[in-house]
């Protein structure tokens, strides 16, 4: 290979390989920030308690198995939202999923147990459309018209829904669900990186969610959140 030609292959590879540490600089920067923007707002469940006004308790789906249980994460969800629910931390439920599809309804499942568990039906709201952490939180507060939430997930997640709720301007707190460990969280958490870049990015442009519609306030009756 001619000499000129080794010197340009150099420079390429150069140019290539700061534009890759600038890359990951860029990644793990935003990651970093958005933790730390948030990390004050993730409390215990004792001082979620005694948080007042709070409009409701946002429960985010993770799954429900064919059988139509839930998977363990968001089992965890439910019993910690239930019992933040039970112990006066906010008068309703919102339960915000997956029902995309006419055989697949997570935020059936969520009521279910939650009623199971003594729950008033009118005091559980279900968000159909809750596709992703940005649409659930982008419709708590322009569907439900909620102000000031508790979002329960795992701690890994917490970070990502309380940064879009701060950037969506909703006064909100965390409450984590984790009670165990759970399969593939190495993979989990990699992966959480990426979204929560994404979601930095989102949240500058703050497009609409994938539905909107008609405000049911979380204040009334969650049964008119209720399938036909």
């Amino acid at each position: 290979m001619p000499k000129t030609r080794k010197v340009r292959w150099k420079r390429i590879l150069k140019y290539l390989l700061i534009l890759a540490l600038i890359g990951i600089l860029l990644i793990f920067g935003i990651n970093f920030y958005v933790c730390q923007s948030v990390k004050s707002r993730i409390i215990s469940a004792e001082n979620a308690a005694q948080i007042e006004d709070a409009d409701c308790i946002l429960v985010l789906g993770a799954g429900v198995r064919s059988d139509g249980s839930p998977s363990r994460m968001l089992n965890d969800r439910l019993n910690t939202g239930i019992s933040l629910y039970q112990n006066n931390a906010a008068p309703k439920l919102l339960m915000s999923g997956d029902h995309g599809r006419k055989n697949y309804n997570e935020v059936q499942t969520m009521k279910d147990i939650a009623m199971e568990n003594g729950i008033s039906s009118e005091d559980i709201f279900m968000d159909h459309a809750g596709f992703s952490t940005y649409d659930s939180l982008y419709r708590a507060r322009d569907i439900f018209q909620a102000k000031k939430i508790i979002i329960v997930t795992q701690k890994y997640h917490l970070y990502r829904a309380l940064y879009i709720a701060k950037a969506l301007g909703l006064d909100a707190y965390g409450v984590s669900a984790d009670t165990r460990t759970y399969a593939g969280q190495t993979y989990r958490d990699f992966r959480e990186i990426l979204a929560r870049d994404k979601d930095f990015v989102t949240t500058i442009f703050k497009p609409k969610p994938t539905y909107l519609g008609d405000t049911i306030p979380v204040s009334g009756d969650g049964n008119l959140t209720n399938d036909d």
